[in-house]
């Protein structure tokens, strides 16, 4: 069985990424990135450079811990139910350390199209910022189809909640309504746009009362005291 040490590693890891992501997401492209006006981001991106940078590289940061979060998850895990375990992970890995990595190539393409001097003879500069804020909007839809894994991810761990007493089953249902605020995101916005307003702040709550709330429970609280006792007598 997991010991009380990996785990609140994983909480401390987990409080890591929700730093460094909602820095890079909440923070940096809330402010700089203005929906439907390319050229007042285009401007904020170049005025900020160095802040535009810093998000993309706390993204990563974050994208490389989910890594080892999803393993630590899975030996925790694992002696409830392996199979289920395994597969949760996984989703999370693909989620974030694979597509959400790779995304960041649209943030990086963004400032890069405006930094180029290559362009700027055969494309007028209105254009050249139209094709920014296309990297942009790219990369706010690989952000998406991330969240669908996560989705996923979430609502495996939800299970995985529920089956063992390794944290209280309250987090099992608060996962659930994170599961589907990620999975409502991202499926309402490709199918039905013009709600992402609505999408984003009902998957900023759900992901805040069950991902934050984990945390905050890993951190204060480590595990149940039905999970110590019954690891103490496996010792």
């Amino acid at each position: 069985m997991a010991s009380i040490k990996m785990i609140r590693l994983t909480g401390l890891l987990y409080l890591l990424v929700i730093i460094f992501a909602g820095f890079g997401q909440g923070y940096v492209r809330g402010i700089l990135v203005i929906p439907e006006n390319p050229v007042e981001t285009a401007s904020n991106i170049l005025q900020n450079k160095g802040l535009f940078q810093l998000g993309m590289t706390t993204d990563l940061l974050a994208f490389l811990l989910d890594v080892v979060i999803a393993i630590l998850l899975y030996k925790i895990f694992k002696p409830f139910n392996a199979t289920l375990a395994m597969v949760s992970s996984a989703f999370r890995i693909v989620a974030h350390p694979a597509i959400g990595s790779l995304n960041l190539l649209n943030h990086y393409m963004a400032l890069k199209v405006l930094n180029t001097e290559t362009l700027p003879g055969s494309f007028e500069t209105t254009q050249i910022q139209q094709i920014s804020a296309y990297f942009m909007e790219a990369h706010q839809y690989g952000y998406l189809i991330a969240g669908a894994f996560f989705g996923v991810h979430c609502l495996l761990l939800a299970i995985l909640i529920y089956r063992s007493n390794v944290f209280p089953k309250v987090f099992g249902g608060l996962l659930l309504g994170s599961a589907a605020g990620y999975l409502i995101e991202t499926f309402g916005n490709f199918n039905a746009p013009g709600y992402e307003g609505y999408t984003a702040l009902f998957v900023g709550v759900a992901a805040a009362l069950g991902e934050v709330g984990l945390t905050f429970y890993i951190l204060l609280k480590g595990t149940t005291e039905s999970y110590k006792n019954l690891k103490e007598k496996t010792l």
